[in-house]
């Protein structure tokens, strides 16, 4: 049996967008054991997920606020190690994750120095995947989570994907908050930057514009602030309760739409195969795969993947009126 350990700590999306190669790998090596190691706080994306053996937990984040945390959180690594990989897939490219995937083990792959933002993760890899830095990010991760297994997963077999995204019973009542009649969408309007973020006025005029069921989604209390004011503002808005991942994946799995910014819980709606629309402004649209039901609406701004400019605020001059042709069209093919 050949025992796997991969390595993608964070963030949301982009363990999202890794998590697809799973299933790949599982048909590839029905009998292989397959670990994931993660932050503490991403874990949940990860559970339930069948091809799965064990979710590995770390809370490198604590490290920053708190150093004696540290050989703490190593010597949870090195326990880790017992299970003696055959390969440790380092997906990510960072410092942080290649010095954590040499505590696992020595046979360890990912990323060539041209290929990553911090070449010196490099080093640690014994094994060393050639892809470059601005390509679709899906592609990146499906590359260098195959190729050091010896195959490769093609363009058309992720855009012919299962879902990936699997969750226990919701602990909030999920179901409650979906309208009988209307579509229901989400809107996702936060992000870890705010030149990220759709304007939340915009977001109204979307709302009003499609006239459906639109439940916003917040994931701290300025977005909860955000989401109250939207729903004062329209009759077709309405606020949901804070959400775990599980319960968030499970009101995903069952909504006609979702509309957000390039961050996790809108990829969500792609690892679920949900209709979605990204859209994009400092950030680039290689971010995602565009199908026959996942969209992108992008800014005229130009970006380079390796420098994102934070202070790029063009996401707002996306149009309400594109938002809404492009959604009456997606819920038009989802039987709307």
């Amino acid at each position: 049996m050949k025992k796997i350990a991969i390595v993608k700590l964070s963030a949301l999306g982009d363990i999202v967008h890794a998590m697809v190669a799973l299933q790949f790998i599982k048909a590839h090596y029905p009998n292989s054991q397959i670990d994931w190691l993660v932050e503490a706080r991403f874990a949940q994306v990860l559970a339930h997920n069948p091809h799965l053996d064990h979710i590995l937990s770390v809370n490198l984040k604590e490290v920053k606020q708190n150093k004696f945390a540290l050989l703490a959180e190593m010597s949870k690594v090195r326990q880790y190690a017992n299970a003696h990989y055959d390969i440790i897939i380092d997906a990510q490219g960072l410092l942080k994750s290649a010095l954590t995937a040499r505590i696992l083990g020595k046979n360890i792959a990912g990323f060539d120095a041209q290929s990553i933002r911090e070449p010196l993760a490099s080093l640690f890899y014994t094994h060393k995947i050639a892809c470059p830095y601005d390509t679709n990010t899906i592609d990146r991760n499906t590359t260098v989570l195959s190729q050091p297994l010896g195959f490769t997963i093609s363009r058309e077999a992720i855009l012919n994907k299962q879902p990936f995204l699997f969750f226990a019973p919701p602990q909030t009542e999920v179901q409650y908050f979906l309208h009988p009649t209307r579509k229901n969408i989400v809107f996702v309007i936060g992000s870890t930057w705010p030149s990220r973020n759709y304007p939340i006025e915009k977001f109204v005029d979307v709302a009003n514009g499609l006239a459906q069921h639109c439940l916003v989604i917040w994931g701290n209390e300025e977005e909860h602030r955000a989401a109250q004011t939207m729903a004062q503002q329209s009759d077709f808005i309405d606020v949901l309760p804070a959400l775990s991942l599980n319960d968030l994946k499970a009101l995903m799995a069952r909504v006609d739409l979702v509309i957000g910014n390039d961050t996790g819980p809108t990829h969500f709606a792609w690892g679920l195969n949900i209709p979605s629309i990204t859209l994009f402004g400092c950030t680039p649209e290689s971010r995602v795969y565009q199908t026959d039901i996942n969209k992108t609406l992008k800014s005229a701004s130009v970006v380079n993947p390796k420098k994102l400019n934070k202070h790029d605020y063009s996401i707002r001059e996306i149009l309400p009126n594109d938002i809404i042709d492009l959604a009456n069209t997606l819920l038009h093919l989802r039987g709307a």
